[in-house]
């Protein structure tokens, strides 16, 4: 994958996308509703205004009613979110709101190795008990969006345990749509879901940071091409740019730049409070990217940032075959979303351990973002030893 400059991929992705967001589906969308942009999610037929609420990091109920009452339709959860909590919140939440009123995604991850493939543990019976147990705290007969969560290697796409069992969850109607997530190796995995007739709808990582933006963009595009629906996450690049969280992104226009493609149908930030509930409610109705906007993401390209590009141009250097790209990312929850245990949740589920670093006298990794990934990795594993109750 060729890596371009980073000012080179912004402008680009700016410029390739702006091109077409003045086409058809937006103008339709806008003329539906007079104060909020909506698209079309794909072969689904689900409209939806053009930001969504990602319930990753809150169990608040008020923030969802807010949310609600601004117009948002589309709330994501996850199985692993808060220990459970996510998904326990919205149960309640919408227990007394009609069941077509609102849309509901959840994942459930399957076991993988480290390179992304499915391993011994990737069972059909596993991937139920975690589904089962999704329901439950649901408190619903079906959920709207079932993603297979992490897919990184397009031969997870092919694995029949997994594949058939969703399927099987479709026909059964305890889900409407089968869809995956996805935060590294994006544009093989979407070009390769694309030629097949299994899913409906995408969630990937997109933002303004990414070094891969032209392959992505025609991944999406060949993907939205077939019908199929696409939902952003990670818009926001991390949140911060330091560790100290000194150094914000610009929310706004970081999100108002992932809209410029209208392949994108909705976006899914994460809200912790209600400020970032009203910012996100003014986008729905104009998301127009400002020239000083534009000029402010560009110049945050100079700063390396806390989020990982996911390019994975540095896996092959290391002697250990760490999963480099996955620890950078518990690295960007610890320190951009401010929630370690979120950090130390990936990380057990990696199995890297405390310090995987500390036997290299030196390090041959290189990162094009200038990550010094050798400190950075024995940092963020350091919470390998927290209780998790410590970090709740």
């Amino acid at each position: 994958m060729e890596i371009i400059s980073r000012r080179g991929f912004l402008k680009k992705g700016i410029t390739g996308a702006g091109a077409l967001a003045v086409s058809p589906v937006l103008t339709a969308a806008s003329q539906e509703t007079a104060d909020l942009v909506h698209r079309t999610l794909g072969r689904t037929g689900i409209r939806l205004p053009v930001v969504s609420f990602g319930v990753m990091r809150s169990d608040n109920p008020n923030l969802c009613k807010a949310a609600y009452d601004r117009g948002m339709r589309l709330f994501d959860t996850a199985n692993g979110y808060l220990g459970g909590k996510s998904e326990v919140m919205l149960g309640n939440f919408f227990r007394n709101y009609p069941r077509d009123s609102f849309i509901i995604s959840t994942k459930v991850r399957s076991s993988t190795d480290r390179q992304g493939r499915p391993d011994s543990q990737a069972t059909s019976e596993k991937f139920m008990e975690f589904f089962n147990v999704s329901m439950g705290r649901l408190k619903m007969d079906y959920v709207d969006i079932l993603y297979v969560h992490d897919v990184s290697n397009p031969e997870y796409l092919e694995y029949k345990p997994v594949i058939n069992t969703v399927k099987k969850l479709k026909q059964e109607g305890r889900i409407r749509y089968i869809g995956f997530s996805t935060h590294g190796n994006e544009p093989e995995v979407i070009n390769a879901a694309a030629d097949q007739d299994v899913w409906d709808v995408i969630l990937t990582q997109y933002n303004y940071r990414l070094s891969y933006i032209p392959e992505l963009n025609a991944a999406i595009r060949k993907a939205a091409s077939a019908g199929i629906g696409i939902v952003a996450m990670k818009t926001l690049a991390g949140g911060f740019l330091d560790r100290e969280r000194t150094k914000p992104v610009n929310a706004t226009a970081a999100l108002k730049w992932v809209l410029q493609n209208p392949d994108i149908h909705t976006t899914i930030p994460g809200m912790t409070a209600f400020d970032q509930v009203d910012m996100n409610a003014k986008i729905m109705e104009d998301f127009t990217l400002s020239e000083q906007e534009k000029n402010e993401l560009m110049a945050s390209l100079d700063d390396p940032g806390l989020i990982c590009s996911g390019c994975n141009q540095c896996t092959a250097d290391c002697v250990k075959n760490l999963p480099v790209r996955d620890i950078m990312r518990a690295y960007m929850y610890a320190y951009g979303y401010g929630s370690p245990a979120m950090a130390r949740n990936l990380l057990a589920e990696l199995g890297t351990g405390e310090n995987p670093c500390s036997e290299c006298d030196t390090c041959n990794v290189r990162c094009f973002r200038h990550f010094d990934l050798k400190e950075r990795i024995a940092d963020i594993s350091r919470l390998h030893n927290v209780p998790s109750e410590f970090l709740a």
